[in-house]
């Protein structure tokens, strides 16, 4: 009953389980995500997404149910998904088939044993999801040619958007790993130097404070300090896929970053969604990349396969008064320039050391009309289109109170591969 949809790949699924859930789930059996989550006896284990389910690795791994999956089943039994990370694709590929065996409509190895059943499916509603790895190091990319183009055309005109080394190179730069922060997390306002026109800086509240729609992805085993990640291995060292919202104080950015680039505009807070979605679950929505035959790249970049994916994203604010969240953007992962596997391998091209649990991002993503802009920035067009709410409120940027909400999914044929929430809440400055 497990069949292979791919003839040459070790990607398998089946088309139902013996958990229920309707068509428009996030959490399917074909997508099985990974994450980290504590239990109300304040124990943190790892699980699977199934349903509004959890499947706990930690638990099954104890009640034998794991056994000759994996090299070394005790990776399941870590708090975090570091170690099940660094044992790569050899490993990911077989727990995976056996997860998709257990949960499969057809074996009742759980879904018989009532006793059983209770140890190892938990309810989401139950506990409480966390950081899914401890992150080493974290680097955002700015792969979206739109949204550079946007950007550059702000602030230098339409004939300089692209700096020149834009289509040569994935632009990046170091992030702040100690302030990533999982789905549900508040967020304060940051303070920072502000600068305003024909006046000396100030100190105070962020004014102009913004979300980016991006995508972040784990690095699995990665490579020894000196080593290169070449592009045909690139995607062997990619465990998953996660939501994220890079959470931007523009005119704290706009004084500082020239000529070192983002510092304290960015330091303050990334959030990303706790489930893990792997590229096995994103095979079917592979498609094809922008053609970057002018200029071409160097040999080291090039990849003629398939590396881009159709994943459908979009935003939403929730103001004080709101019932639920109004959506302001949609949005698609295809909207990339640079491919995570280039992203990867130009990381290392200089022989850095990638960890497992290290985490890359997107940059933000924007496409190609105005409503699917991926920031403030972008779908004001610096404040100066403000953007209404259902409730009649406008907005240039976030305000206090306002929740942030980043939502994405695959399409599949009478499923969808999902990644649930990321989303936050923005609290006033302290002052």
């Amino acid at each position: 009953f497990i069949i292979p949809i791919f003839p040459n790949s070790d990607f398998y699924f089946v088309s139902m389980s013996w958990i229920e859930y309707n068509a428009d789930c996030d959490f399917p059996i074909q997508n099985l995500p990974y994450g980290a989550f504590t239990l109300s006896s304040g124990e943190t284990h790892i699980g699977v997404a199934i349903g509004d389910q959890i499947f706990d690795l930690t638990a099954a791994t104890r009640e034998g149910l794991m056994d000759n999956v994996v090299e070394d089943s005790s990776v399941f039994l870590e708090s975090t998904l570091n170690a099940f990370m660094a044992a790569g694709r050899k490993n990911w590929t077989p727990a995976r088939k056996r997860i998709t065996e257990l949960l499969s409509k057809e074996n009742a190895t759980v879904r018989d044993n009532a006793e059983l059943r209770s140890k190892v499916i938990v309810p989401q509603s139950s506990v409480k999801m966390v950081l899914p790895a401890k992150i080493g190091d974290y680097t955002d990319f700015y792969s979206s040619k739109e949204h550079a183009t946007n950007v550059g055309t702000m602030f230098r005109g339409a004939d300089n958007a692209l700096m020149p080394n834009w289509l040569h190179l994935p632009v990046g730069y170091h992030g702040r790993a100690s302030s990533v922060v999982v789905s549900g997390t508040p967020l304060h306002r940051p303070m920072g130097q502000l600068k305003p026109e024909d006046a000396p800086p100030v100190w105070g509240p962020c004014r102009l404070l913004d979300f980016e729609i991006e995508m972040g992805y784990f690095v699995g085993p990665g490579n020894d300090l000196g080593q290169r990640i070449k592009i045909e291995n690139a995607e062997e060292q990619i465990f998953g896929v996660v939501l994220m919202n890079d959470w931007s104080a523009r005119d704290v950015q706009k004084w500082e970053y020239v000529p070192l680039g983002p510092f304290c505009g960015k330091n303050f807070g990334t959030t990303i969604s706790p489930w893990v979605v792997t590229l096995d679950a994103l095979e079917p929505f592979r498609i094809k990349g922008y053609d970057q035959s002018e200029p071409p790249v160097l040999e080291y970049l090039q990849d003629s396969s398939d590396a881009s994916y159709d994943v459908a994203l979009s935003a939403s604010i929730k103001a004080k008064n709101m019932d639920s969240p109004a959506v302001i953007s949609n949005t698609n992962f295809k909207y990339m320039y640079w491919s995570m596997k280039q992203q990867l391998t130009h990381h290392s091209s200089t022989g850095c050391n990638m960890r497992p649990g290290d985490l890359c991002a997107s940059g933000t993503i924007s496409g190609t009309t105005p409503d699917s802009y991926g920031s403030m920035l972008e779908l004001t067009w610096r404040g100066s289109k403000p953007v209404t709410l259902p409730n009649g409120e406008q907005r240039k940027f976030l305000q206090d109170g306002d929740t942030c909400v980043i939502n994405g999914y695959a399409q599949g044929d009478g499923f969808r591969v999902g990644f649930g929430d990321c989303s936050g809440e923005v609290l006033p400055a302290i002052l």
